[in-house]
């Protein structure tokens, strides 16, 4: 059985960073295609960065050139790096395993638990 469990989250001032980690076990394969998604109170869950089998990146307008999503197979871990943090990105983070993470994203039925990252002015 699949299971992600997410880390990292917290809380930080405008303008900092943090690193958000989802390990993944369970299976071997599924780590080949992940995303981020965050939800805030009263939105929709949206997708933040995606990672796809064939290595291409997928990033929502508002984090591009801020957020990095990258893998470590021999780890089995997915990683957000979040820089240059705004109040705005203040949500709930969940990341997803083994859907489509190319436009906006069609999630799989695969998901953490959720970490919250809280970003003060």
């Amino acid at each position: 059985q699949v299971q992600l469990v997410e880390s990292g989250g917290g809380l930080v001032q405008a303008g900092g960073s943090l690193r958000l980690s989802c390990a993944v076990s369970g299976s071997t394969y599924i780590i080949n295609a992940m995303g981020w998604f965050r939800q805030a109170p009263g939105k929709r869950r949206e997708l933040v960065a995606g990672l796809t089998a064939a290595g291409l990146r997928n990033y929502a307008d508002s984090v591009k050139g801020r957020f990095t999503i990258s893998r470590d197979t021999a780890k089995n871990t997915v990683y957000l790096q979040m820089n240059k943090l705004k109040p705005e990105d203040t949500a709930v983070y969940y990341c997803n395993a083994g859907g489509d993470y190319t436009d906006y994203g069609q999630p799989s039925n695969y998901w953490g638990q959720g970490t919250q990252v809280t970003v003060s002015s």
